[in-house]
């Protein structure tokens, strides 16, 4: 099956096109975060979903391929939005369920730790495979540390480049994850 692009945008960022990079991240972030500002969110918060988006968009364009009916600024807008409301979701659920957690089998629970151990050690294994720069990145990454302070440690010129690295290891992350026996089992 041949994947279709139709937008320009989107064909720039499967070619690491970092000014359109740059020139999405002026034109369009400050919209998501005023977004987010609006329904609760912090600077954070609008950093996470605006990359997380951008990173979305590009599995998909990689590997189904993506049509867009609409403006590019209008159907990446939504993406962003759709991921806020997600996360709005997941928070209350998180919040109004946190007293009542409670465990019915105690077979399922050791299941689930196994399951959750094995998933962790399949984690680390492919996690120290990746370069030390990698590793110091990603870790920054997963404890939230903000992509100002990212762009200051590692010395990059932009929150841009810092992007475009993160999502460039997390990728092999998940191809050296994704490519392991015990990872298809699952």
């Amino acid at each position: 099956m041949k994947k279709v692009n139709n937008h320009p945008q989107i064909e720039a960022l499967l070619d690491d096109n970092e000014q359109v990079l740059t020139l999405i991240y002026e034109t369009l972030y400050p919209r998501v975060k005023a977004f987010i500002y609006h329904n609760k969110g912090s600077d954070k918060d609008a950093e996470d979903v605006f990359h997380n988006a951008l990173f979305q968009l590009i599995v998909r364009a990689k590997t189904t391929g993506v049509v867009i009916k609409t403006s590019f600024e209008a159907y990446f807008l939504v993406v962003c939005k759709n991921l806020w409301y997600k996360e709005i979701n997941k928070r209350k659920k998180e919040i109004r369920y946190d007293d009542a957690i409670k465990i019915n089998q105690k077979t399922d629970y050791h299941v689930d730790c196994i399951l959750q151990q094995e998933r962790w050690d399949l984690f680390r294994d492919k996690f120290l495979k990746l370069s030390s720069n990698c590793q110091e990145l990603l870790k920054d990454y997963f404890a939230k540390v903000s992509y100002d302070a990212i762009v200051h440690k590692f010395s990059y010129k932009t929150k841009n480049t810092a992007f475009q690295r993160i999502f460039k290891c997390k990728a092999r992350l998940t191809q050296l994850v994704r490519n392991d026996v015990r990872f298809q089992k699952n």
